[in-house]
């Protein structure tokens, strides 16, 4: 399976610096720039385009619920027009910066509550759609890999919407084929486990589920993060595979 490496950057804000985007950037094939919703700020953007233009990663626009104060990650009740609005704002902000610095923004990334609701919840994930495929640019979707890969591009059909599906190379899997919570032990892979299965979707496209189940997933991407020495480590241990 070939995979690129995708990564959440730019999501410092003012003087509250977020992650290690300068070390992860030589590694990853897209960074997923936040928008100032969740985190980042005019500055930021600028920066971390800059920064990506310099290492010749392709850049998407990383939109969230309006929460700044809560990182993006409460869910929130928006109606269908709030979400379509919310995402197009955001998207357009990031793209007349990109458009700035000579760069085009490639795909949609959305964060935290806004991904997880609308991997959950299909009125949520249709309002996502609409917005990515109305937007003047028609910027490609991000999704997470499921055994519900085909209603997804289907649903994707219906707008004329382009989707990336991704995995992710730190988290644990349910049976389900979502991700374990957070709240739940062993939700986040230790760096060994991580490798491992990373590898096993580079060789087999399957990934093993917190009760040792296999399951198949249709993956063209692999979401890393890096906010430390060790994850900046591990990410050039995993692009490495991916490239081998």
């Amino acid at each position: 399976m070939s995979l690129t490496l995708n990564c959440d950057l730019g999501e410092s804000f003012g003087s509250w610096k977020m992650g290690m985007d300068e070390a992860v950037m030589p590694h990853i094939h897209q960074a997923n720039i936040a928008c100032g919703f969740h985190a980042g700020d005019a500055i930021i953007m600028q920066s971390t385009l800059k920064l990506a233009k310099e290492h010749g990663v392709t850049v998407g626009a990383h939109p969230a619920y309006p929460d700044l104060q809560g990182f993006g990650r409460r869910s929130m009740k928006c109606s269908r027009t709030e979400i379509i609005a919310y995402i197009q704002y955001q998207v357009s902000a990031i793209e007349g910066m990109a458009k700035n610095a000579g760069m085009i923004v490639d795909y949609v990334k959305p964060h935290g509550a806004l991904y997880n609701d609308m991997m959950a919840q299909d009125e949520v994930r249709d309002a996502v759609m609409e917005a990515v495929s109305s937007h003047h640019s028609k910027p490609a979707l991000v999704l997470q890999a499921t055994p519900e890969h085909d209603q997804h591009l289907a649903e994707a059909e219906k707008y004329g919407l382009k989707l990336y599906f991704e995995a992710f190379a730190d988290r644990c899997y349910d049976d389900d084929g979502k991700l374990l919570s957070r709240a739940k032990a062993g939700a986040v892979h230790t760096k060994e486990k991580m490798i491992a299965q990373v590898k096993q979707l580079c060789e087999q496209g399957t990934i093993t589920t917190v009760s040792g189940k296999t399951l198949t997933l249709q993956v063209d991407t692999l979401c890393v993060h890096g906010d430390n020495d060790a994850g900046i480590q591990a990410i050039s241990e995993i692009r490495a595979l991916v490239d081998a």
